[in-house]
Parts: C-alpha cells; structure tokens; sequence
C-alpha cells in the first residue's frame, strides 16, 4: 500500500492547531480551569468523590462504554479481514485499514504517555481527600512521590479515537462523514465527562487525549487517502449494503 506525503500547507495546519492548543492550555493553566471545575464537581457530590463507584458512571459508563469501544474495534478487524477474503468487501481494504491503524495508534499513544508521564487523578490529591500535593505537568516531581498513570485520558480516547470515522467516511461515503465526526465527539465528551465525575481526571486530561487523537487521525488520513474518491462511483450498491 503506498503512502502519500504530508504537504507543507498540511504541516503548517497542524502546527498552527497545535500553537493554538498549547496557548489555550496555557491560559486554562493560568487561570486553574482544571480546579474550579473539578472544585466545583467534588462540592456538588457533598465534598466527596460520590460517584467514583456509582453503578452508572462505572459499571454503566466506564466499564461499559469500554467494552463498546472494543466491540466496535472487534467490527473494524472483523471487516478488515473479509476485506482480503471477500470481493466485493476489496474495495474498502484501504479505508478499513486506516480505521484500524488510527484507532489503534490513538488508543496506544495515550496509553503509552501515561505509562511514561506521571501526574495524579483528582481523587489522588490532597485538596480531594487523597494524600498527594498537586504537581503540574511541567513542574519537577519529588522522587519520594511514587508514579501514577492519570494523563492524558485513557478512557476519553476509547471515544475520541473514533474521530477517525470522519476521515474514514469522507473516503467512503461522504455524506455519512459528520455523523462519524459526531459520534467520535459525542463519545468522547461522554467517556471524558464520566472521569471527571468519578474525580478520575481533569478537564486538561480530556482535551490532551482529544489533540492526540484528531492529529494521529488527520495525519493517518492525509498519508494513506489520495486526493481522489478511494472507492469508485460504481461500487454505491455495496456502500448502502455494507
């Protein structure tokens, strides 16, 4: 499978996007965004962290959510599969394969960076009843402080991941594209708000783990789809069927 090349005007848009995320973050940092939300939240549920079990943000939401996330991952490798075995499933061999790699490659990233950077959870902080100072991201960390595995979001990218769906249904069925950017996002923002109820992560946790995944999903797409339709106009019988 060959791959195209990014461009420069390709390039300048991702580092002008990433300029401007790391100037929002800055500023939330500034004015301790994270804080007063996960302040806020933490009061709400009576100066606690009340729903960190609840049957609905984890049984429900987390541990449910994720294993949609790996069903739907599970339907990817599936077709992707009976894309080398079945004919009229050839077409979609490239566009499945991307779906795969850019869900896969978002998901590991974020999983990676939490293995390799350490910062707590909310509910791991003394402000909320845990045992640990606040140490920011950027700030040198006391090697009496043991690691932790809090940033990014983790579970935010078993939605956000399926952002990948735009890219994936431009190259397909391009008037189903904003559904797949839709569901991406609302999965996201559902899997993300979730953690920061159970006091899981903070708002900064949720919107690393969003830029991962967008960028890993942009890049992907702008190397492995050609300028033109990847499946050609004949085959609209087998888009509806599929």
């Amino acid at each position: 499978m060959r791959l195209a090349e990014l461009t420069p005007r390709d390039l300048s848009a991702v580092l002008w996007i990433l300029f401007g995320f790391l100037a929002v973050m800055l500023a939330g940092r500034w004015l301790k965004v994270d804080f007063h939300l996960a302040d806020t939240l933490y009061r709400l549920q009576g100066d606690s962290w009340a729903l960190r079990d609840a049957f609905l943000t984890e049984d429900i939401l987390h541990r449910g959510g994720r294993l949609m996330s790996q069903l739907m991952g599970g339907g990817v490798i599936m077709a992707l599969i009976g894309s080398f075995l079945l004919s009229p499933l050839r077409t979609w061999r490239r566009p499945l394969t991307y779906l795969f790699l850019a869900v896969t490659a978002s998901t590991l990233t974020v999983s990676v960076i939490k293995h390799l950077v350490s910062m707590e959870c909310p509910w791991d902080l003394v402000r909320y009843g845990g045992d640990t100072p606040y140490i920011g991201l950027f700030d040198p960390r006391p090697t009496t402080i043991p690691g932790t595995a809090c940033f990014p979001a983790g579970h935010a990218s078993a939605g956000y991941a399926w952002l990948a769906l735009y890219f994936f249904l431009g190259a397909t069925v391009p008037r189903w594209r904003w559904a797949g950017l839709w569901l991406g996002i609302v999965m996201g923002l559902v899997f993300g708000i979730t953690q920061q109820l159970r006091g899981a992560h903070f708002l900064s946790h949720d919107l690393w783990t969003l830029m991962l995944c967008l960028s890993i999903s942009f890049v992907l797409a702008r190397l492995m789809f050609p300028a033109s339709p990847s499946i050609p106009a004949s085959t609209d019988a087998q888009r509806v069927s599929l």
